[in-house]
């Protein structure tokens, strides 16, 4: 079984503060608008609040661009409000994990503004500096966001290096200056009372440019025990880290059972079934189903004793998961509950984004009702190079982070009640029908359904610690599983489509296991599975 840690036996719930309730009526969400719905996410039941990036920032990339690690966006609020959050939601038994970039800062901290001053000032090497002539670039290396890395200042003579947008500079954690700044600044807010840290782009930190490795450089995982070591391992802590290249070897050095490192970590090996191989996430591709059974199965044997998974479909990059790989139509009631059965079942720690629990869709705005950066980005550089208006418009509509980023769809009044003022982005026009308080009247609703699967996991233990294996692994439309803890089982059953199919359920779970959960009403035949149905059975 492993070791037990409050972290595995939770559900954590991620908020993107500018979406979630405007206090103020200025149309951009804020810290007291969390603050007012605590009790809401008391009665779900989750157990952490991670909260998107809420520290100073000129906004840039929606706060990913930290001007200063110890204070709150005044658009979120401020300090104050901070800790009266961190404590009242303490109250309630929910811990606030922050959202911290460690991978690099804003152009506007005080360190790189030093840093920019001259080659000799003492925070110059804070920051990823070559010397180099204009309009020649040190080399290749590629933003995320478009364009070259590197950026040129004239007055010095040199390149800085931005693995993102330009007003994102690299920080230098082969100095151990900014190392220990930034183990200083941790300790600051575990003493603040937060119950963890998600760690962005953490494994980018062992970067070398010279040689273009950017993601798992030689030095990385010298760095994170180190951070750990000096920060984490002082408190009892959630922490995940953000890590696009992980494969499950990493995952064991990054999430290993003797804390030198991270809780878990966030790998997205599944979150890339649905795009052309060799190609980004815009090049769309339909999901195979036996190749998602195969990754998320690997990570579940791969993990079991040596490691922690985290668990997701959605967050703040991702579009919505019952436009997705669901039926946001006909079947989106079905289909939410069915993808959430299939992920709450497994080993790990499930991770719900807000108004997921509502089974909010992705949209199909005009572009220029989009605010995100790599969005528009896109857009201008498809449509100059030759593409469709159409088809790029079709990659938006699917893949655009901005399905995320729309507000929380609280009720049915004007805006959602989300804000008294102008939105900062368009409030999805279905909020009429898909809302909070229509979910909290409705026993049959997705958010009771959620309430439903996150009470389970408090109740059963196999659900946490069981050991995991997959049934019918050929099978091109049913999802089914097995958790097995000493004596206890669970059988996980989904129908991923909506097609009705027909199975033999394994003899082990014959007369004497109980229907824990499922998202029909009752079950029509105990062989056959209809459009989008999922059941979770207990054998004890």
């Amino acid at each position: 079984m492993g070791n037990k840690n409050w972290w595995k036996e939770i559900v954590v719930y991620q908020i993107y503060p500018r979406s979630f309730q405007d206090s103020n009526g200025d149309g951009i969400g804020d810290l007291k608008g969390i603050l007012s719905r605590l009790d809401y996410l008391k009665d779900l039941g989750i157990g952490a609040i991670w909260l998107s990036p809420v520290c100073k920032s000129p906004q840039d990339d929606n706060g990913y661009d930290i001007s200063d690690y110890q204070d709150i966006d005044p658009m979120f609020g401020s300090l104050e409000d901070m800790e009266l959050l961190i404590q009242e939601a303490g109250k309630r038994d929910i811990r606030i994990i922050m959202d911290l970039v460690l991978n690099h800062s804003s152009d506007e901290h005080p360190w790189f503004k030093e840093a920019r001053k001259s080659k000799d000032n003492p925070y110059h090497d804070y920051y990823v500096w070559r010397d180099g002539v204009e309009g020649t670039p040190p080399n290749d290396l590629g933003s995320t966001f478009g364009g070259s890395a590197w950026e040129w200042v004239p007055e010095l003579g040199q390149y800085y290096l931005h693995l993102f947008s330009v007003k994102q500079p690299d920080l230098n954690w082969e100095n151990p200056k900014v190392r220990q700044e930034i183990y200083d600044m941790i300790q600051w807010w575990m003493d603040k009372g937060v119950g963890g840290f998600r760690l962005d782009v953490i494994d980018l930190i062992g970067k070398q440019p010279d040689l273009k490795i950017t993601g798992n450089g030689p030095n990385l995982h010298q760095y994170m025990r180190e951070l750990s070591k000096e920060t984490f391992q002082k408190g009892d802590l959630l922490t995940v880290g953000e890590t696009w290249g992980a494969t499950p070897e990493s995952a064991k050095l990054y999430s290993n059972p003797d804390g030198s490192e991270l809780s878990m970590v966030f790998q997205f090996e599944h979150i890339s079934l649905d795009e052309q191989e060799g190609k980004g996430k815009w090049d769309l591709q339909p999901l195979d189903l036996l190749q998602l059974k195969k990754v998320l199965s690997k990570w579940q044997t791969e993990l079991k004793g040596e490691a922690w998974n985290s668990l997701f479909w959605n967050n703040h990059d991702l579009p919505r998961i019952v436009s997705r790989w669901g039926n946001d139509g006909e079947y989106r009631v079905q289909s939410a509950k069915m993808l959430a059965t299939l992920l709450h079942g497994m080993q790990g720690t499930p991770y719900v984004y807000q108004g997921e629990e509502l089974g909010m869709t992705n949209v199909r705005y005009p572009i220029e009702e989009y605010r995100d950066i790599e969005l528009l980005n896109l857009y201008k550089e498809r449509v100059e190079n030759g593409y469709a208006e159409k088809e790029v418009m079709e990659s938006i509509y699917a893949k655009g982070r901005d399905n995320a980023r729309t507000p929380m769809q609280w009720d049915a009044s004007e805006n959602a009640g989300f804000t008294d003022g102008k939105p900062w982005i368009l409030v999805n026009p279905n909020y009429t029908e898909i809302n909070a308080e229509e979910s909290i009247n409705d026993p049959h609703s997705i958010y009771h359904y959620y309430k439903t699967l996150i009470q389970l996991r408090k109740e059963h233990e196999v659900i946490i610690y069981g050991d995991y294996e997959l049934l019918y692994p050929e099978d091109t439309n049913l999802f089914a599983y097995t958790r097995t803890l000493g004596d206890t089982k669970l059988l996980v059953l989904c129908n991923f489509y909506g097609n009705t199919v027909t199975f033999d359920i394994p003899e082990e779970f014959g007369e004497d296991k109980t229907l824990l959960i499922s998202n029909y009403a009752d079950v029509h035949s105990e062989n056959e599975l209809r459009p989008y149905e999922a059941r979770m059975y207990l054998l004890v």
